[in-house]
């Protein structure tokens, strides 16, 4: 008599939540040897219990297993459990059966295990070689019963045992697993929906966890490995793809890729109606196939893939690229699966799309001071290399751009050599379109005064000719004066341009020259007059940048502190006048941002 034998239905057992003694009321046939217990209420209670006091499916199908061993004492062992999706039996656990039986996927009213699901009722085999339909999965098996598991009408799973000996299970053994059958169901069924939940739960924090975390990325690249690190925790994918669109190119690229765990940097560009991503795109729904080899729309990227799940990233009803889930068995994503990236996607989008958009804004920014730097170069380059050189006049000059960059700018213009321009003048507005208009009106007035012009007659010219050029919103104000070293005396015109300061022992008034700024209107005729001035005398030239400095609580710096300031320094040099006047205004305005220009021109008479 082999081993096996005599252990079946051992006299007494202690088992995880239930002990005692059982003897057999109706003993087996002499030739089986085969003792089973009566199944007393008793007994299914602490079944119930042993079997109720745990929610993890693993730990569950263990002590099923465990507990059937108490009353038949097998070698071989299997619980199989259908796939909702597939609707095939997959063995969930196992217990001496080879790599290669475990891996089978049988289909309903397949085998023995696949009838008992189809037809509902438990199959007791005494020969497997004598069924027909009998899967030989394992040469040396001679019997086998197979027990279906029923949860409310459905069949959730195969209870099966086999054996290496001919007629080892009796009739008896298939009423009593047909009895606890229904509770060990129950069971399973209850822990598979506790997986449910907590896998759901898992979910709802990824979720979460996203909503909080990837908002914040706004680097692209290292958004889209955050996203393949999250998602890892809810669906352990193989490989992963993100597909974002070229919009220049109007083609898929490759923004992010892992294939088992490792980064890889694929560098094809792909149509976006090419391949499963491709379907995804243009139908814009989640695209899910279990076997992707009997797919004529997939296109091989990964030899080892086998399913494949696509999902649309889609931000304010347009597609901006593609989620690719890859996997080396048929059937792994699930309805769960599909689920989760549906929920996903959505927040992932916004979040890509946020990115994209402050790195368009940061690279839009990079160009703006590219742009910035050269129109401080122009401006820069607009201005006058030399001071003017006279008997009886001392110049000085200081020009402080604002970070923004206004549009001011002076220049010194030789007549000969008894007579010098001084010209002051402020595009309107900032940056590079104020630096090239600055650039057009300093081009324009040194080509008129070349002629001589007196300072009216050079300020109508200038407008005229910018008439002639005229563009929406852009004007210049403009002060050109004109020192004759001979008699000097000084001529003065003005277009619009900040008074300039006389001085005079020690007293400061303003010059009061006015007109209207080049460029706004036609035919425009501008006034002129002479100021005679004495050794010591000097005028002060300056841009709207001096009077118009802020400080911290939005003071203005004004004119009555520039005369004071000029006042107080009116002995000094010329030189020292404008260090004076800005030192004071960089004072006034401590750590705020320059925000226009700041220019000062002072005139000495020696």
């Amino acid at each position: 008599m082999s081993e096996e034998k005599t252990r079946v239905g051992a006299t007494s057992a202690t088992h995880e939540g239930f002990e005692g003694d059982y003897r057999p009321s109706n003993p087996a046939p002499p030739e089986t040897q085969v003792r089973v217990e009566p199944m007393s209420t008793e007994f299914l209670t602490r079944v119930a219990d042993a079997l109720n006091t745990t929610l993890d499916l693993q730990t569950l199908l263990k002590r099923t297993a465990d507990l059937v061993r108490v009353v038949i004492d097998y070698r071989i062992f299997a619980i199989l459990l259908v796939n909702d999706r597939t609707r095939d039996l997959r063995m969930r656990f196992q217990i001496g059966h080879t790599p290669e039986a475990q891996r089978l996927r049988i289909k309903m009213g397949q085998g023995v295990v696949g009838q008992v699901a189809q037809e509902r009722h438990a199959i007791l085999v005494n020969d497997v070689r004598t069924a027909e339909n009998y899967i030989n999965a394992n040469p040396g098996v001679r019997s086998e019963l197979a027990v279906p598991l029923i949860v409310k009408n459905r069949v959730i799973g195969v209870l099966d045992i086999q054996s290496e000996q001919p007629g080892y299970f009796s009739p008896e053994h298939m009423r009593l697993l047909q009895l606890v059958a229904s509770r060990i169901g129950g069971a399973i069924e209850n822990a598979r929906l506790y997986t449910r939940v907590a896998r759901q739960a898992q979910t709802l924090e990824v979720l979460n966890e996203i909503s909080r975390e990837l908002t914040s990325i706004l680097d692209v690249d290292a958004l889209l490995e955050r996203v393949g690190q999250l998602l890892r925790r809810i669906i352990d994918f193989q490989m992963f793809s993100v597909w974002l669109i070229n919009e220049s190119e109007k083609l898929l690229e490759n923004r992010y890729a892992v294939r088992f765990g490792e980064r890889f940097y694929p560098t094809e560009k792909v149509p976006i109606n090419r391949g499963l991503v491709g379907v995804a795109m243009t139908e814009r729904r989640l695209v899910h196939v279990p076997d992707v080899r009997k797919d004529p729309r997939y296109v091989m990227v990964n030899p080892e893939a086998r399913s494949e799940m696509a999902v649309p990233l889609i931000y304010k009803g347009k597609v901006i690229g593609v989620l690719d889930l890859e996997h080396t068995r048929t059937n792994y994503f699930n309805e769960d699966h599909e689920r989760a990236m549906s929920t996903l996607t959505a927040q992932i989008a916004i979040s890509i799309e946020n990115a994209q958009l402050y790195q368009r804004v940061a690279q839009q920014e990079q160009r703006l001071e590219r742009d910035l730097a050269l129109a401080r170069e122009v401006q820069l380059r607009l201005l006058p290399p030399l001071k003017p050189k006279h008997k009886y006049a001392e110049f000085s000059a200081r020009f402080v751009p604002a970070r923004s960059i206004g549009g001011d700018i002076y220049d010194f213009v030789q007549y000969d050599s008894n007579r010098s321009a001084i010209v002051l003048g402020d595009v309107s507005g900032k940056a590079t379109p104020a630096a090239l208009y600055a650039a057009l009106v300093s081009g324009i007035m040194r080509s008129a005064a070349n002629q001589l012009l007196s300072p009216s007659a050079l300020l109508e010219s200038l407008n005229d000719s910018l008439q002639e050029r005229k563009l929406d919103s852009q004007y210049v104000v403009m002060l050109y004066s004109l020192w004759n070293d001979e008699n000097r005396t000084l001529q003065i015109a003005n277009a619009g341009a900040s008074q300039p300061l006389f001085v005079r022992n020690g007293e400061v008034d303003t010059v009061h020259a006015e007109g209207f700024p080049l460029g706004m209107f036609p035919n425009v005729k501008y006034e002129e007059f002479t100021l005679s001035t004495q050794p010591g005398d000097s005028l002060i030239f300056f841009s709207d940048g001096i009077t118009d400095a802020q400080n911290a609580d939005g003071d203005m710096f004004g004119d009555d502190r520039l005369k004071a300031i000029v006042k107080k320094n009116s002995q000094k040099s010329a030189s020292k006048i404008a260090d004076a006047i800005l030192s004071e205004v960089s004072k006034f305005q401590g750590e705020r941002d320059r925000f226009d220009d700041e220019t000062v021109v002072v005139l000495r008479v020696l």
